[in-house]
């Protein structure tokens, strides 16, 4: 390939966000021949000290195998050894516990992920196709500038680049200035991890979980989940925050709320209360970016689509929405000629997407019928609108 004209100091594309959808963005940008700049913000750590050593998102279904393959990233992927997931346990609708097993899925096992690795892993992978990681938070766009604040010495400057991706999340700092945001509801989440006390309740917890699968269980005014994860196990109430009960901000407050969940509850028996730090909180709403594409700029992951966490999808659509940005890029680069078809092409992708997801999440929610009454479900089976303005 011959390699593309720019003015000195210019790259082609910039990242902005090295969370999984930008690393893949990058990667695949790079590979096609192009100087990439990938910003790294370094939030990939939970900001609490207690919490330290994790990142919520943690689902990875067996649908990524496929993807990675196409990517050159499953060998890799596959020898970090992240835990198998066999499929989910749910009380949805009842009382009884219901399995759904991987068992017969045409791509095989899912994974719980150990996130800071595997974002590590997918960083390493955009440099090693030569894209330039840059420590810098980004702060506005500019037309073709960007302004960063450099991590270390806080220093604000500005980087030059034909396109950018934004991979910022949720905080979509450059999509939000070209586009509104559709929020779906107001659901959060509060989250902690419980570690192991010693190795035999870690190998006790090993035992009653062979079959390695995340559980799900409906509450009055919320739902809770709880799977294995490297650190320990992760537990994980979501409800909107007019109806979160405010000790639910303590450990001990959250404790209580687990023990008046059943199946939960019985996952916790090994572990001490008094192990979990103070819980974190989180948006866990959806989202949807429109328009998510322009000229000069794309988004991806949670800055065009975030999803709430019932659909397991987050960091698969993180991986997809990052390969088709890239590759939108790197087709307008190679042809400016093209650049509304691409972006058409790009906005139909994320609008299928977003489609299926509506479908799914309505279905999902219709399924639990116990609490008729409670706001919280009330507001999820009439269908709420997505709320228009910026969120």
């Amino acid at each position: 390939m011959t390699a593309p004209v720019r003015p000195p100091g210019q790259a082609d594309a910039a990242v902005a966000g090295s969370g999984p959808a930008g690393a893949v963005a990058a990667l695949v940008m790079a590979r096609a021949g192009y100087r990439v700049l990938l910003l790294d913000d370094g939030g990939h750590s939970s900001p609490r000290a207690g919490q330290a050593g994790f990142k919520i998102g943690e689902s990875l279904p067996p649908a990524a195998r496929p993807l990675l393959r196409d990517l050159g990233l499953l060998d890799g992927f596959l020898a970090a050894g992240h835990p198998r997931s066999t499929g989910i346990y749910s009380a949805w609708g009842s009382e009884e516990l219901h399995g759904r097993s991987h068992l017969f899925d045409p791509y095989g096992h899912g994974w719980h992920l150990d996130r800071l690795r595997f974002d590590a892993f997918l960083r390493d992978a955009a440099v090693a196709a030569g894209a330039e990681l840059r420590r810098a938070t980004v702060l506005d766009q500019l037309g073709r500038r960007l302004i960063v604040r450099e991590r270390g010495t806080a220093t604000v400057t500005e980087l030059h680049c034909r396109w950018t991706v934004d991979a910022t999340g949720r905080r979509c700092v450059i999509g939000r200035r070209h586009g509104h945001r559709r929020r779906q509801d107001r659901l959060v989440t509060a989250y902690t991890v419980f570690r192991d006390r010693h190795p035999a309740d870690q190998h006790r917890e090993h035992r009653e979980d062979v079959e390695a699968r995340t559980l799900v269980e409906a509450a009055p005014h919320g739902w809770w989940y709880t799977t294995r994860i490297p650190a320990g196990r992760l537990v994980a109430y979501l409800t909107d925050p007019d109806l979160a009960d405010p000790s639910l901000r303590t450990p001990q407050g959250f404790w209580r709320g687990v023990a008046r969940t059943g199946h939960v509850y019985r996952r916790l028996e090994g572990y001490d209360p008094a192990s979990a730090p103070v819980p974190c909180w989180a948006p866990a709403h959806g989202l949807q970016l429109s328009p998510a594409a322009g000229p000069g700029w794309v988004a991806a992951g949670d800055a065009a689509l975030a999803f709430d966490p019932l659909s397991s999808q987050g960091i698969l659509t993180a991986l997809h929405t990052g390969a088709r940005a890239g590759q939108t890029v790197a087709a307008c680069l190679a042809d400016a000629g093209r650049t509304a078809d691409e972006l058409a092409d790009y906005t139909e992708f994320l609008e299928g997407i977003a489609a299926a997801y509506r479908r799914h999440h309505a279905y999902a929610y219709d399924q639990e019928q116990r609490w008729p009454s409670s706001p919280f479900w009330r507001r999820r089976r009439t269908g709420v609108k997505a709320l228009p303005g910026i969120a």
